[in-house]
């Protein structure tokens, strides 16, 4: 057998792997989609796998016309751009001291962050911390315990140690201060590491509901992740299906469930396309010339 045909033959069987297993991660998310746009009658009999049957689209437009849902979309985008804008700010402000040899207590302030990543006071007095705070009911009650993560603040170090000296030395030589090195040099240089942080924080807020679910009781202030709790947990059913007269059943609440569960994810993978250039490797590949 020539090399060529063995080539051939392993990228076949390379493509047919790869593929088999695209098919088995995206299954679950078109069962979804299929129930979302499935009739009652085929969802109730089991019918549907991954492609929908007697398509059908009064979930969508049942979930498109709840004023809350929409409300709960609004708010859970801006609420996840400002939470990763200000957790890439503070990771960004801690982790580029945290670099310098010459910081007083570098090593103490690295051991306590260390710490936080295997020891957690426990959810009862984190209530507690944030009831004493007067942070209930608050969008802040959502930002500030989570806003700078010890494992991304771990990661965003060890990025920038990997920076060649030299060329915060030269900007050094130059007069250059360290906002303006760190703006001018380091964070263009970072900004594969930048991005998959910002995705991390921006898609643990994004799918985050339990902190919604224990600091918020306003309706106002409910993420879109709660909202769809409260769909799961059978809170929303009723509110969701309640038509006039004989249409008070055209619904099934899977079909609202799935709808929803949709409804909530297409957002944040729309995320992926924009920031995908940026997971790149050897950016400063030739930076530093000996």
């Amino acid at each position: 057998m020539s090399e060529r045909t063995s080539n051939r033959i392993f990228d076949i069987v390379n493509i047919t792997f790869v593929a088999l297993f695209v098919l088995f991660c995206l299954a679950p998310f078109l069962h979804v989609i299929a129930v979302s746009l499935s009739s009652n009658r085929a969802i109730t009999s089991g019918e549907v796998t991954i492609f929908p049957i007697e398509v059908n689209w009064d979930a969508y437009i049942k979930v498109f016309s709840d004023n809350a849902m929409i409300r709960s979309l609004i708010f859970t985008i801006v609420l996840t751009a400002a939470t990763t804008v200000l957790c890439m700010l503070f990771t960004i402000a801690a982790a580029y001291p945290l670099t310098k040899g010459n910081l007083k207590g570098r090593k103490f302030f690295m051991y306590l962050i260390v710490i936080t990543m295997f020891f957690s006071g426990g959810i009862i007095p984190e209530y507690l911390l944030i009831r004493d705070l007067h942070l209930l009911n608050s969008v802040w009650a959502l930002i500030l315990p989570g806003l700078v993560s010890p494992f991304n603040l771990i990661i965003l170090i060890s990025f920038f140690n990997n920076i060649p000296p030299s060329l915060e030395e030269s900007a050094e030589i130059d007069g250059s201060s360290h906002f303006r090195t760190l703006t001018s040099i380091v964070l263009p240089l970072s900004m594969p590491v930048m991005a998959t942080l910002a995705l991390f924080y921006a898609v643990g807020r994004w799918n985050g509901f339990q902190d919604s679910l224990m600091y918020i009781n306003n309706p106002d202030l409910y993420p879109l992740q709660l909202k769809l709790f409260q769909m799961v947990q059978n809170n929303m059913v009723s509110e969701l299906t309640q038509l006039e007269g004989a249409n008070r059943t055209a619904l099934t609440p899977e079909s609202l469930k799935a709808a929803t569960v949709v409804f909530a994810t297409v957002p944040i993978l729309a995320v992926y396309p924009w920031l995908q250039k940026y997971f790149v490797s050897g950016v400063m590949l030739g930076a530093v010339k000996g």
